[in-house]
Order: C-alpha cells, then structure tokens, then sequence
C-alpha cells in the first residue's frame, strides 16, 4: 500500500511540473508576441516618424519620436535624427539631450554630431565640454573649414570677451507670442516677417514649426526711435505661404524679398516635392507694390533667401544652399547690370563661408558685411560676424561681434544705422515673447579698430621744426603704402591699420634720411611717432662709398640669386634720393661676394648683382649715364676669411658687401 501511495505521489508530482510548464510556456510565447508587436509598432512608428522628419515636418517627428523613446525604445538613427529636429528649429537645449542619448548609446559617431552636440552645449554655457567635443571633431573631421578655425583661435571666448559690452539691447516693442524676425529699413519704417495669426477662416500652418507662414508687417519708427504699432505690409506681397528678409534700394523704388516657391497661385516643388524658397523683386508705384518677378537664378531644386544690397545698390547679396555650396548655406552675391539683367551668381568664398550655416547678410553705409554663422567659435547657435569689404572686394578680418547681442542661443537679422548707431537683430534666446524676438539696441563704441599714426619733425641739434620734409609709410614687407608732406608746423599725418607694424621714412633735401619702425596697437586711438632729423655734415667726395655714408650696411640677395628683394629695394631708395638731390653724382656699383664657391662662380654672380642693383636704380628715376657697375667676386675680401679658412657667419658677412663709389660730382 505505502509503495502504491509514493507511485501516486510521484505521479501528482510529476504531472503538475508538467502542468507548471505548459503554464509557463504559453505565459512566455504570450509575452514574447507582446514584446514583438511592442517592437513593430515601435518600429512602425518610427518609421511614421523618419517620413515627417524627411519633409521637415519637424515638430510632429519629434512628437512620435518621443513616445517610442519615452516607453524605453534607444535607436542610434532616431536618437540622431530626434536631436537634428531640435538643432534645426533652433531648440539647442532639447537637441543637447537626445545628442547626449546618442554618444551614450554609441560615441564612435560621424563628425558632424560632435560640432552640433558642441553647439548644443554652447547653449546651457558648457563651454568647457563644448571644446571637448570640439577638439575630437577636429580630429575626425580633416579638410573641414570650421575645425581650421577652432584650431587657429582656440582663444576664441578671449577674443569675444573683448569685443562685447558695446551694445545697449531692449526689445523692439513690435513682437509677438509668434516668430517675428528679419528687419530691414524702409524711409522711416521698420519691415520684419511675423508668424502672428493672420486671420481668416483657415489657417495654414508650417509643418517645420507648426506656426502660421510669415508675412511682411511695417512699423513706423517715431522721432524718439521707438516704433509704432505693426500693420500687414502690402497684399500685393503677402500670400499664403512665407514672406520674409526685404532688403529696398536706397531711392525706395525697388524692393526684394524671400518667398516660398510661389508666384501667381502657382506652387513650384522640388523632385522630393519639397516647396524651397526663392528671390523676388517688386517695383513701388503709386504706393503699391507690383510687378513681383522671381529673380532668373532661382531654382525650384535649392533655397536662395535673405537678399541685401551693397551701398551702391549694384550687387545683391544672399544666403543659398545652391551647388557649388561648401555647407548648409553659403553667401553668394551677384552682380546687378544697369539694364536689369544679373550676373552669375558668384561664392564668396571660404573667406566667410564654412561647411555650416552662413546666413543673413546685410551691408552697413560703411561698407561693413554683417552676417549670422554657425561655423565660427562663437557662443553658441548662430553669432553674428562682422567684416570689412575693401575696394578691391576682398574682405578683411571676421569679428564676432561680441555679447550681448550675440549669445548662447542663435542671434542673427543684424541691421544697423551707420550715423545713429542704432539698430535692430533677431534672437530666439530665453526672456522673449516668442519662438523668435526682434530686439532693439545702440551701439556705444565701434568694434572696428581706427588708428592714426602722426608726429612731428624736427631739427636734431636746435629742436626747430622743419617743413618740406617728405614722410613715406612702408608696410612690414617694404611695400609703400602713401607719402606725405609736414605742414608748415612740421606735423604729418597717416591711417595706419591696428596691429601692423610699418616702417617710415623721412626725406629732406640736406638733411639724413631716417627710418623708423612702430607697430600699432590693437585698439582705437592715436600713435605718435617723432623725427629729429641729423644736418648732412658728412663730406662726400669722390672715391667715398655712398653706402657707408647713408648707413646701408649690405644689400641683402638670396642664396645665389641676383634680382632686388623688398627690403634691398628699401635700401636702395636712399641712393635714388641722393643721387636725385646731387644731379652731377655719378657712382659706380661694386658687388663683393665671400670666398665660398669658386672663384669664378663668384665673380660671375657678384657681376650680375652689380649690374642687377644698376638697372633697378635706372628704372627708378636715375639717369643711365651715371651710373657704372661691376662684380669683384671674393677678390676684395675684408678680412682673412679666404678659401680654406675657417670663419664665422658674421665674418664671412662683412665680405658680402655692395659699394656705390662716387666717381666724380
């Protein structure tokens, strides 16, 4: 019985392990099937989500993206595309987490997110772990323009620091819960680009931001600088879509604007069906706007947006991401012809445009480029730059412009009035009434640093001071620059460059000519540079040596060559002026040599240097005639330093010598 009573047991036993584990394995394939349509419709929705994203329906991608992350969902892909939605609308904060997602989940990323994630921590004042990021892109990211830039000005907040504090800043007055942005002057109005509801039944909205498309509205700016309440600007402007960035010739006549791919109820798109923005111009008659043509460089298959006019009017400069683009936007400008017709469109190269966002320009009455980047060391988001376009079209050094009107967030739309100095610019950073404000400011010093060089000339021994006296300015590569003339109070003037050296030279007919060097500080104001000019005492007579006379100590060419550097030139301009003011001088040029190389070699180059130096003071004004020249080689030598001889550099130096020996007078 009690054997009978185990085999029971034993099978009870057994059966309800059985029974556990059928149990065990339906709960199990139950939650495995969960687990799988969970990841499908994740997966699903990502996909819904990535189909937005490609249309730049940003803010219903990043809507879904976040739910599927929220239930626990990591995907490198998403995590990269929810932080560029972010990056793109401008919302660094937000994208700075998901980026942070990203390098959790995999640090081994293409060198761009490390730019953007460091912009990303530009904007919460990290700036230390920014330039971590920053020195890793640099690594990674080779010919890059913006790498180049960190690399070459790794004290960039220095320099920025020292640029800012020049601005007093103030909202506008004019702006909205919406996005207003983009200013431009008009006469005495202020026209921007606002979002704020235009009313109507239906309301169409920008999937990119899922605002109201901008329109053109105009404020009146009051003789106390502050600005009337915003009015639509024109209907024969405004349409259904976007409107933004006018920029209007100085005669009020012409105006050009950004619009989406719209003209005459036509909508044009790109192959991804994609409605990008172009150029238009319109022509004011009779206080309305008509004629609005796109400009004939526009494409339906890339962006041109954000025109601005140089001071005469004659080039138009704008922001696109056509082909030929190093990144996201470039500045292009083109030439407008007198009968209407443009020019090609032309880069303005990687003098201001990098491999991210150059965006925005607008050119001062001082000829001034202002423009928005975000490929420059800057404090975050897009900075706004500032650069001087010379006569020649080049442009000279980029500054940021400084806090506060540049920050962590991205700042850009700058315009300013070149004679008040007052000025508008757009930001969406933290304190504004919406996604971007228009902000008002004064500038309270320039950022451009002017310099004048002056003195005074005066007789060394009486302290007299001396007029017709001839002051030449030379760069540091002995390139003249300009010549004056003292006053009759022996005072000169020059526009010098800050942070040059230069070197100066005063003439006067029985007097020495004297050289001197300055470099210009960094920073506005004034450099003195004074003269005492010595009386010519010193005898010259024939068989003297011109060149011991006026102190030239050698006339320096390179190894083994024979024509007339700069700074030789720069020597031999003292010769030219006495040998102008003694009109019976003649002179003949004697070139020695040291005694390395072959004799012959030798006096064959010394020949050649003689008769070299020879031509360049007849081209220079001296008459042919005057003038004799030969090469002595090594057969002249100074000192003991003759083939075989051991000697120093110096001495070998006092050999190679050029003399002007006066002939007769």
């Amino acid at each position: 019985m009690n054997y009978l009573i185990n085999m029971i047991e034993l099978y009870l036993q057994d059966s309800s392990k059985f029974l556990i584990m059928k149990v065990k394995n339906v709960i199990y394939s139950a939650f495995l099937i969960i687990l799988a349509s969970q990841g499908y419709a994740q997966k699903a929705s990502v996909a819904a989500a990535d189909k937005k994203y490609d249309r730049y329906e940003y803010i219903d991608a990043i809507a879904t993206y976040e739910r599927v992350a929220e239930k626990g969902y990591k995907d490198e892909k998403m995590f990269q595309k929810l932080g560029n939605a972010y990056y793109f609308n401008a919302d660094l904060e937000k994208a700075g987490r998901w980026y942070k997602e990203l390098f959790d989940l995999n640090k081994d990323q293409e060198p761009e997110y490390y730019y953007r994630y460091s912009q990303t921590l530009k904007s919460i004042g990290d700036y230390d772990n920014a330039d971590k990021m920053l020195d890793v892109f640099n690594k990674k990211s080779g010919n890059d323009q913006r790498a180049k830039l960190y690399e070459k000005n790794k004290n960039y907040l220095e320099e920025i620091k020292a640029n800012s504090g020049r601005f007093n800043i103030e909202d506008a007055g004019i702006n909205s819960e919406f996005s207003d942005y983009g200013s431009s002057f008009s006469n005495n109005k202020l026209v921007f680009a606002s979002a704020r509801d235009t009313g109507g039944v239906s309301k169409k909205v920008f999937k990119w931001t899922n605002q109201s498309f901008t329109n053109l509205y105009s404020s009146e700016v009051t003789s106390a600088g502050s600005l009337s309440a915003p009015e639509r600007f024109s209907r024969t402007i405004n349409s259904k879509f976007h409107e933004s960035t006018p920029v209007f010739t100085k005669d009020g006549q012409t105006m050009f604007f950004t619009r989406n791919n719209y003209l005459d109820g036509k909508k044009g798109k790109d192959t991804k069906r994609i409605t990008l923005l172009k150029l238009y111009k319109a022509r004011l008659e009779v206080d309305k706007w008509v004629d609005v043509t796109e400009l004939p460089f526009n494409s339906d298959q890339y962006s041109i947006a954000h025109p601005a006019l140089s001071i005469d009017d004659k080039t138009l400069y704008f922001a696109s991401d056509m082909p030929g683009t190093f990144g996201q936007s470039d500045l292009f400008k083109v030439k407008i012809n007198d009968d209407g017709t443009y020019g090609a469109p032309e880069n303005l190269g990687k003098a201001i445009n990098t491999e991210g966002r150059e965006t925005f320009p607008f050119i001062s009455d001082d000829n001034e480029l202002y423009f928005a980047s975000d490929g420059r060391p800057g404090l975050g988001g897009l900075d706004i730059y500032v650069t001087k376009i010379e006569k020649d079209d080049s442009f000279n050094e980029i500054k940021n412009i400084g806090a506060p009107v540049n920050g962590s967030k991205d700042d850009f739309g700058f315009l300013i009035d070149s004679k008040s100095r007052i000025g508008f610019f757009t930001s969406n950073r933290e304190g504004g009434k919406g996604y971007d404000d228009i902000y008002k400011f004064s500038e309270t010093r320039k950022l451009t640093c002017e310099q004048e060089l002056t003195g005074i000339v005066t007789d060394e021994k009486s302290g007299t001071r001396l007029s017709e006296v001839r002051l030449s300015l030379y760069d540091d590569k002995y390139n003249i620059i300009k010549h004056t003339i003292v006053n009759d109070n022996g005072e000169y003037r020059f526009e010098v460059a800050c942070g040059e050296k230069y070197y100066v030279r005063s003439e006067k007919r029985d007097y020495e000519t004297k050289e001197n060097t300055i470099t210009i500080p960094k920073s506005s104001g004034e450099s003195k540079l004074a003269f005492e000019l010595e009386k010519r005492i010193k005898t010259i007579g024939v068989g003297g040596d011109l060149a011991k006379t006026l102190g030239i100590e050698i006339i320096y060419f390179d190894l083994d060559k024979s024509f007339i550097r700069k700074d030789a030139a720069f020597e031999l301009e003292k010769i030219v002026a006495v040998m102008k003011a003694y009109p019976n001088l003649k002179i003949d040029v004697r070139s020695h040599t040291d005694s390395r190389q072959t004799a012959q070699y030798n006096e064959s180059l010394s020949d050649r240097r003689a008769k070299s130096t020879r031509q360049w003071l007849i081209k220079n004004g001296v008459e042919e005639d005057r003038l004799t020249a030969k090469g002595y080689g090594e057969s002249q030598l100074l000192n003991k330093c003759a083939d075989g001889v051991i000697c120093s550099e110096t001495e070998h130096q006092l050999n190679r010598r050029s003399e002007f020996i006066i002939i007769s007078m």
